[in-house]
């Protein structure tokens, strides 16, 4: 499961990425706040995931 939310929070990245890039190249402010928020969203889930493995048990 954790691998599954590692892999969902580096496509939520990378396509929060391409929307902010093409936003602002395109001028288009909503766009690029799209993408400003939907890769903030995989920092997020990836901080969590981190947080997670950081306090299993070994």
């Amino acid at each position: 499961m954790a691998a599954d939310e590692k892999t969902q929070a580096k496509g939520e990245q990378a396509e929060g990425k391409v929307k902010k890039v093409v936003g602002g190249a395109l001028g288009n402010e909503s766009l690029e706040a799209k993408g400003q928020a939907k890769e903030s969203q995989g920092d997020l889930r990836e901080a969590k995931e981190k947080a997670k493995d950081a306090v299993k048990p070994k």
